[in-house]
Order: C-alpha cells, then sequence, then structure tokens
C-alpha cells in the first residue's frame, strides 16, 4: 500500500507526523513517500503543486495531505498561491465527492458551542461535491461592467454551473451512503434563487427514483444552516454543492466541540482518495506544538477504511482516539476544566499506546 504524504504548510508538518506516528504503530506493510506542496512547494520548487508531487500523488494508491496557506502568501498570484495546490490536486485526481463526518464524542458533549443535549450523539455524514460549482466554473474574472447598477466600474464576476453527469454521480454517492445508515437524505440547495440549483433538484429527484428505500427532503442552505444548530440529530446524511458544502461542513464542525476533531475523505469514482482534517494551516500556532492531531490521525483511518481496505486497523484507530479522550486528555482547543491539557505530540503518542496496549500517559 503506497501512500504519498503531503504535510504542507502552517501545522501541516505537526499533525501529519503524529498521523504517520499512528499508521506505523499498525505494523502493516506500508510505503510511505513524502514530497512538498503548498507554500513550502512554492518556495522550493515555484509552484504549489510541482509535477514531481501531482506525479506521486497520481501513482500513490491514497494520499495523506496535512493543510497548506500561509498570509505570507496572499500577495501571489491566484494561480501560485498554497491553496491552489488542493485544487488542483481534486481537479486532476477526479475527487469529486467529498465525504465529512461530524460526530460529537460522547466526552467532547460540553466542548461543543451548543447545548449538550443538542449535540449528545451526533453523527452527521456530509457529503459535498468537489469539483463543480462556483469554484471552477468559467468564464470568471474582472472586467469594466458594460451594464448592471454601476456600468464604467470594475467588476468581478464568477460563474456557477453544473452538469447533469456531476449531479448525478454525487446523487449516487450519497443515496448509497444514506442506505448504510439510515436511509434518509437531506439535499441541500437554494432553488428558490439560483437555476443552477434548482437544476441539482431535479436532477437529484430524478436520481431518488433508483433508491425508493431512502426518504429524501430537501432544504434551502439557509434554512439548512438554522437547522444544523436547531436541531442537528434531525439530520443523517446530507448532499450538496461546492460552496454550500464548504460553508456547512464548518458550521458542523463546531457542534463536535473543535474543527480540529473533523476528518474528511475526497474520492474518484473508483474509492482511491485524498483523505485530510478540514481545519486549515493555522500559521498563528504552527511550530508551537499545540495543535490538534485528532482530525488528522482520523482521516487516516478513514484512508484505511475507505481506500486500503483496512476496516479492522481502521476501527483500532478510532477505537484508541475514544480511549484517550476516555482517558481525560485534551488538546488546547477541546480542553476544558477537569481534563488534561496536552500538546500535539503527546496527544499522537497516547493514541499510539491505546492502539499498542500501553498505559496512557501524558508525557512529550
Amino acid at each position: 500500500m503506497k501512500i504519498a504524504v503531503l504535510p504542507g504548510d502552517g501545522i501541516g508538518p505537526e499533525i501529519i507526523a503524529e498521523a504517520v506516528k499512528v499508521l506505523k504503530a499498525l505494523e502493516l506493510e506500508f510505503e510511505l513517500e513524502t514530497a512538498a506542496v503548498g507554500g513550502t512547494a512554492y518556495d522550493a520548487h515555484g509552484h504549489p503543486l510541482p509535477a514531481a508531487t501531482l506525479a506521486l500523488a497520481k501513482a500513490a494508491d491514497a494520499v495523506l495531505f496535512g493543510a497548506v496557506g500561509d498570509w505570507k502568501y496572499d500577495k501571489l498570484e491566484r494561480q501560485y498561491r498554497p491553496e491552489q495546490a488542493i485544487l488542483g490536486l481534486r481537479k486532476e485526481l477526479g475527487l469529486f465527492a467529498n465525504f465529512r463526518p461530524a460526530i460529537c464524542y460522547e466526552q467532547l458533549t460540553h466542548a461543543s458551542s451548543l447545548k449538550p443535549e443538542l449535540v449528545a450523539g451526533l453523527d452527521i455524514l456530509i457529503i459535498r461535491e468537489l469539483t463543480g460549482d462556483i469554484y471552477f466554473g468559467q468564464p470568471r474574472g474582472r472586467r469594466t461592467a458594460v451594464d448592471g447598477h454601476f456600468p464604467g466600474s470594475e467588476e468581478a464576476f464568477d460563474t456557477m454551473r453544473y452538469s447533469k453527469p456531476e449531479v448525478e454521480r454525487i446523487a449516487h454517492v450519497a443515496f448509497q451512503a444514506a442506505r448504510k445508515r439510515s436511509r434518509k437524505l437531506t439535499s441541500v440547495d437554494k432553488a428558490n434563487v439560483l437555476e443552477t440549483f434548482q437544476f441539482w433538484k431535479d436532477v437529484v429527484i430524478e436520481v431518488h427514483a433508483q433508491y425508493p428505500d431512502v426518504t429524501l427532503e430537501h432544504l434551502y442552505v439557509d434554512n439548512a444552516a438554522m437547522q444544523l444548530v436547531r436541531q442537528p440529530k434531525a439530520f443523517d446524511v446530507v448532499v450538496t454543492g461546492n460552496l454550500f458544502g464548504d460553508i456547512l461542513s464548518d458550521e458542523a464542525a463546531m457542534l463536535t466541540g473543535s474543527i480540529g476533531m473533523l476528518p474528511s475523505a475526497s474520492l474518484d469514482k473508483d474509492g482511491k482518495g485524498l483523505y485530510e482534517p478540514i481545519h486549515g494551516s493555522a500559521p498563528d500556532i504552527a511550530g508551537k506544538g499545540v495543535a490538534n492531531p485528532l482530525a488528522t490521525i482520523l482521516s487516516a483511518a478513514m484512508m484505511l477504511r475507505y481506500t486500503l481496505n483496512q476496516p479492522e486497523a481502521a476501527d483500532r484507530i478510532e477505537s484508541a482516539v475514544k480511549a484517550v479522550l476516555g482517558a481525560g486528555l485534551r488538546t488546547g482547543d477541546i480542553w476544558s476544566e477537569g481534563t488534561t491539557k496536552v500538546g500535539t505530540r503527546a496527544m499522537g503518542d497516547a493514541v499510539v499506546a491505546a492502539i499498542t496496549g500501553k498505559t496512557i500517559t501524558t508525557k512529550t
């Protein structure tokens, strides 16, 4: 099993190091190869996604990704900014289905922004379409306006668009995922305003005819955002477009106690995937050893389950994370009175200890 390891920028190298440590503790036969990506790749090679890094990602069975981005790159031309690396990987690898589970562990109900009774037992799967929508739609750019409210002024524009095959394939993925859970799917759109999402809704309804055993409901995105904080446990599987999925999954992250707890999988049509925590590179805390590595470690578990066909190993990682939380260990983002605050390395060491049957300690 060949895994491309792309640490990236900011806290990326720190959290990836802990995930790799956990993978090695499983004593499976992995081939791990590391390459530069994001701002570090730009500094070394003049591009956030060098050809060698892309070639490695294509040749590997799976990609374990840290995070990219830093304020110091904000003035670069857009094509050279670190974030273009992850967009390029999604496009070049055909990663169209993004799985973002939002699970509130029993030990973290008091870390959530909501009342414990609203989030206890929360288990939502948000499926985000990843290669279409306004992020990739053309044309886009800046120009002098010839009409509108201020003709003759400078304006910027992006294009929101979806083709029928794009919507069909993500709908099939979502319905199939719902079949493995509670057989309930919520499709989030903005069909009352946007032609693109009236089209989305129409296609999802067509695909639903092939899944009569799954209950389908539709919510406008603004209502969905409200219901996520009003009654989050009413959701099970949610499918939506690229832009709405980006926003709603970050909102759902805070229901779980911290964005540092949420893993993700981005899959192609054959199940090959890129696995990453959904939080950013957090350059303000990079190098301080305080970042939460659990989202990255849980992303490695998703990699084992979805791409590498090692469900038992995935179970071991997830059980170890629960054991560590049960032992009261917390990084700063999920710490509360009565628990033990630890750093990035100590949290990774504790997960390894739980996997290998050793005593969980707080030593760094």
